[in-house]
């Protein structure tokens, strides 16, 4: 008769610690903010691209848009929504199908770590990057241009959760759209063009009441144009809204629809999000 014998179970070695949720997605987190760090280029565009934009248009477009309202004041709503849309969907959209292609998932996705450690990774460093990158933006606006601050809690919490559903849904939406680029490569190529449009036809350069009305209509299905707008209602005088395309500035519509975005952007992710290449199966 012949006996089988159970492989024996790993034995932790002595001392060991097993780590936590929280501390596996802090660690994941830190890898991926140093990984950020350590590509120039990344960091160049995504923390230098909004700074430099302000100080070329604000230098040259100095004029008052409305009696109070500085053109600097309305364009940097505009470049703070800019800047977390790059931070997140730009950033997610062109990284990960080179991290697909490389087979980095694929290994990961072989590992013991559960696979929501590595979303979380992705998330921190978005938040952090974010967190950075609209500090300085207010810093220098503020230094060189006279930028205006919020001045009351309740516009510095508008300020947040307008921030947050809109990173949060342009960070869903930028891991879904990397399941489109076939090779590394095609990252760029698929998400900076969706990227530039958004900008143009959302009141980021110009103003959104002056731009064609089918213009403003297809920006109104995306998110970019609904950040701009409730940042607006941060940094401009609450008699501005009455120039906004529904009379005020609408930051009920604007929760509504960022938040619907979040859920949108989810369902992609849980539905189209993929592991390894085509060419892998």
């Amino acid at each position: 008769m012949t006996t089988t014998t159970k492989p024996a179970a790993p034995v932790a070695a002595p001392g060991a610690r097993r780590l936590g949720p929280t501390s596996l997605a802090l660690r994941q987190g830190r890898l991926e903010i140093r990984q950020f760090l350590r590509s120039r280029e990344s960091v160049v565009f995504t923390l230098g691209f909004p700074i430099i934009m302000v100080l070329i248009f604000a230098s040259i477009l100095n004029e008052e848009i409305a009696p109070g309202v500085s053109y600097t004041q309305y364009f940097i709503t505009g470049m703070i929504a800019t800047g977390l849309m790059t931070v997140s969907f730009q950033n997610l959209g062109i990284w990960i199908p080179i991290e697909r292609d490389r087979g980095v998932l694929k290994r990961y996705r072989g590992t013991p770590m559960p696979k929501w450690v590595w979303f979380a990774g992705k998330v921190i460093m978005v938040l952090v990057i974010g967190v950075v990158m609209i500090a300085l933006l207010l810093a220098v606006s503020a230094a060189l241009f006279d930028l205006n601050l919020p001045s009351t809690a309740a516009a510095w919490l508008t300020f947040g959760w307008v921030s947050a559903l809109g990173i949060t849904a342009c960070t869903l939406c930028g891991i879904a759209i990397s399941s489109l680029a076939r090779t590394a490569r095609s990252g760029s190529a698929v998400v900076t063009p969706i990227a530039l449009v958004l900008q143009f036809i959302s009141g980021v350069f110009f103003l959104f009441t002056n731009l064609p009305p089918w213009m403003q209509q297809v920006a109104a299905l995306f998110p970019l144009k609904w950040m701009c707008q409730g940042l607006r209602a941060v940094f401009l005088p609450e008699s501005f809204g009455a120039q906004e395309p529904g009379g005020s500035f609408e930051l009920g519509r604007v929760a509504l629809v960022l938040g619907a975005w979040c859920v949108i952007g989810l369902l992609l992710c849980l539905t189209t999000f993929r592991w390894t290449t085509r060419r892998d199966g």
